[in-house]
């Protein structure tokens, strides 16, 4: 007969031919008899019906397998909890590391420092997997930039803005500028593996410029220019706007461009303050404002189109794209449901 090894049964069943067994035993059968009935070695019944007549019916009942949860780890509850609050709180060079991200050489060195133990990367990894962190691309933030008066934006400024476009009935546009360049490579394409693909551009490359500005609606205005951006250029897309709300006053939410602050444009804005209202966003926060959402949405069509290789192709193309867009308002309104946009919805 083949017995049957009982660590590889489940729980149940094991629990099961335990029972029998004792059952079997209660009914005047030996040893060898219930484990030729039950296909297991006498020796494990004998160890069965020792356990129940020390314990009862209750130590039948098999118990966790392996190794104990949190056995033979390096680190002790009370080390892990405080090396998970420094990564999640601190970044490296806070803590005076030689580090700019929290990466597994960079957790190992605060380990080492926190308590004395050198740990493998690889460990390392399996601690922070263990709390929930992944690797992931990091955000650009400017040193300049003011936490506090981001803060303060979202929490004060914008709603009282808000608050004040919807008492006068005014429309709030986000506007930006950008910049068009053919030789910009992005986007990827299939090709054999290890063959790179080729993308050919013009040795001089042709550039655009265009101002634009969206709405949590959907609504999208642009305006394609040459040279410089300067107060000129933003005063007349801003007549331009103005002209298309047909009298309906507006609000221009903008970044901190030094053409944004020129007093030409404050001047001329103060004599329109009945159409319109410029407000300006904290500074070094550009992930505040939806319309850079549409800049890298315009620059990752333009990728898939075919190269520009007339002048004047690539405003050409952009163009179409951007009235493409015009005619998908659910799309830029969507551009509002990212996280850092969410405050504009």
């Amino acid at each position: 007969m083949n017995l049957k090894d009982g660590r590889r049964l489940g729980g149940e069943h094991l629990h099961e031919r335990r029972k029998q067994s004792v059952m079997l035993h209660k009914k005047g059968e030996s040893q060898e008899e219930i484990a030729r009935l039950l296909g297991v070695h006498r020796c494990t019944v004998n160890r069965w019906l020792a356990s129940w007549r020390e314990g009862g019916a209750k130590v039948l009942k098999p118990r966790r397998r392996g190794v104990a949860k949190g056995s033979g780890r390096s680190l002790t509850p009370e080390q892990e909890h405080r090396i998970r609050h420094l990564v999640v709180d601190r970044l490296p060079d806070q803590l005076k590391m030689p580090f700019a991200l929290w990466t597994r050489e960079a957790v190992a060195m605060l380990v080492h420092r926190e308590t004395g133990i050198r740990m493998p990367v690889r460990t390392v990894g399996d601690y922070l997997r263990r709390w929930g962190m992944t690797p992931q691309k990091p955000v650009k933030r400017a040193y300049e930039r003011s936490e506090p008066a981001v803060k303060r934006w979202l929490e004060t400024e914008y709603p009282a803005i808000k608050g004040r476009a919807k008492a006068s009935g005014a429309e709030i546009h986000w506007a930006d500028e950008t910049g068009l360049n053919s030789s910009d490579n992005r986007g990827r394409g299939f090709a054999p593996k290890g063959k790179t693909p080729v993308r050919k551009h013009k040795g001089t490359a042709e550039k655009a410029n265009m101002i634009s500005s969206v709405t949590n609606q959907g609504k999208l205005r642009f305006m394609f220019y040459e040279g410089r951006f300067n107060q000129h250029v933003l005063m007349k897309y801003l007549k331009r706007l103005i002209s298309d709300a047909a009298g309906r006053p507006l609000v221009v939410i903008m970044d901190n461009h030094p053409s944004h602050h020129g007093k030409l444009l404050k001047d001329w804005a103060g004599e329109n303050s009945s159409l319109i209202t410029l407000e300006y966003l904290p500074s070094y926060a550009p992930d505040l404002n939806p319309d850079e959402f549409l800049n890298c949405d315009l620059k990752a069509q333009i990728s898939k189109r075919p190269d520009r290789r007339k002048k004047g192709q690539l405003r050409k193309t952009a163009t179409g794209v951007m009235r493409s867009l015009q005619k998908m308002p659910e799309r830029v309104a969507s551009y509002f449901k990212a996280a850092d946009i969410a405050y504009a919805a």
